[in-house]
């Protein structure tokens, strides 16, 4: 892999502007030094300076119950039932990593694991189960190069990762294995979430990578992440190199959080002159604080904004020439609000999102297109129910734009459980989302002879209804 002055510039310009604001990443509940470091005489532990259980995207417990001298245990169950205004007939939600089933109850997420510490050694397992240990790692097609099945051999692992902290500033952690990804602010944990599905920003970026990081803390308001992982959500490398990318992290207060996250790579099957660049900025800022208030006791907002492109290979980023190829960039952004009532009882969010991505490879593909394997392009002549994308090359040439809003009220009589309601309106400028015929087959079953014509019901919208219990111990 060569890196081009234009690649290692354009990553310099995604980290610069969160290098002014010395940014952090809100996927990260493992963001803080080992609890087992020595207590005698070591630098304050990141960000213990204040309370951060008010962000979007992160732990909100103010205790970890099932903790122990050398293992902290963890426990979380998330079950939704979801009902859109399509009705389809085979029971498939298109478009999202966060649903899998519609009009059923669904075990979203059953995870067990923790954390281990002795000394200034550390290990994280976290062990999943449920629809999401399918849905999410559909979309990788990385584990059909070479042998071995990966698909199955890491699906049951949302992380696992081992390393070692050492006393360097407030902290230098260094450590390998399968860790978040942190792109995008909301959490992979939908209890740590403000809302239940997240918007086109969040969902059409990495939940997790394989590889190793070095988590830095200069001070303990500010962490800087290096990553050196297999490829973008990726178990394996899809050609010879490595993907390169980092986090910048910054709390230097209390009520204000900063992040930056860049990624370069190449991640397109069989076409290693392809590069992809990446960078995800946020903030959240928690504008009013009023503990024990029985009526507004806190309210917060965030933002996030996206930007990327693909070059090389037939494609030629923002763009388009006619010897280089069509245009291939993604560009996003997210808003949200959130208010706590009754002395943070009680939330309710309400916010949304954008995308614009010419070339569709980073939108999800519509699962089922019958297809066994998760390379989900159609070819054939059904005009508007056709959707051309696959997962390893994008479809160079397309356009898809969408947006969504929702609302959503939580009810949570403490720390460790959530009760959500939830309402999103989705839209997207192509037919996409699944329709009353559904995406599988006529009758909706996997198996059922897909007769001459027949194509998967795809519609420009839909309205959804989301209930969910969300338990974390």
């Amino acid at each position: 892999m060569i890196i081009t002055t234009r690649t290692f510039g354009a990553f310099l310009l995604g980290l610069m502007p969160v290098l002014a604001l010395h940014s952090y990443s809100a996927r990260a509940q493992d963001n803080v030094a080992p609890q087992s470091v020595s207590d005698t005489v070591k630098p304050v532990d990141p960000f213990a300076f204040g309370d951060f259980t008010w962000l979007n995207g992160n732990d909100r417990r103010h205790t970890a119950l099932l903790d122990s001298k050398y293992f902290t245990g963890e426990f979380l169950l998330d079950v939704n039932y979801t009902a859109s205004n399509q009705h389809p007939i085979d029971h498939t939600v298109s478009g999202s990593t966060t649903l899998a089933r519609d009009n059923e109850f669904e075990v979203n997420l059953v995870a067990a694991g923790g954390d281990f510490h002795y000394d200034n050694v550390m290990g994280r397992i976290l062990l999943q189960l449920g629809t999401r240990a399918t849905v999410v790692p559909r979309n990788d097609v990385s584990t059909f190069h070479g042998q071995y099945d990966l698909a199955t051999a890491y699906r049951y692992f949302s992380e696992g990762y081992a390393g070692y902290h050492f006393d360097v500033w407030n902290g230098i952690n260094v450590q390998a294995g399968i860790f978040m990804s942190y792109v995008g602010l909301f959490s992979y944990y939908n209890a740590e979430n403000w809302s239940y599905q997240p918007s086109f920003t969040s969902d059409n970026t990495p939940w997790f990578f394989n590889g190793m990081r070095v988590q830095i803390f200069p001070s303990d308001k500010l962490k800087i992440e290096p990553w050196i992982i297999n490829g973008w959500q990726s178990y394996a490398k899809f050609n010879t190199g490595p993907g390169f990318g980092g986090q910048i992290l910054w709390r230097p207060t209390e009520w204000f959080q900063a992040l930056s996250n860049n990624y370069y790579g190449h991640d397109a099957q069989d076409v290693p002159d392809r590069s992809r660049f990446h960078t995800d900025n946020s903030i959240e800022v928690r504008y009013l604080n009023n503990p024990g208030n029985k009526g507004l006791s806190k309210a917060a907002f965030s933002i996030t904004g996206d930007l990327g492109d693909e070059s090389g290979g037939g494609v030629n980023g923002f763009h388009s020439d006619p010897v280089l190829g069509p245009a291939q960039f993604f560009v996003s952004g997210m808003f949200y609000n959130r208010l706590w009532f009754a002395n943070d009882h009680i939330g309710w969010t309400f916010g949304g999102g954008f995308i614009h991505n010419p070339g569709r490879y980073l939108v999800l593909a519509p699962t089922g297109m019958a297809n066994p394997l998760p390379i989900y392009t159609t070819t054939d002549s059904a005009g508007q129910h056709t959707f051309v994308a696959n997962p390893t090359f994008g479809a160079p040439g397309s356009e898809f734009t969408g947006w969504d809003a929702s609302t959503t009220f939580d009810w949570m009589p403490d720390d460790y459980l959530t009760w959500r309601l939830e309402f999103v309106h989705r839209e997207a400028s192509v037919p996409y989302f699944a329709g009353p015929g559904g995406v599988t087959s006529p009758d909706g079953y996997i198996g059922t002879p897909i007769p001459e014509g027949w194509a998967p019901d795809l519609v420009t919208s839909e309205s959804r209804i989301i209930a969910a219990l969300l338990c974390r111990f």
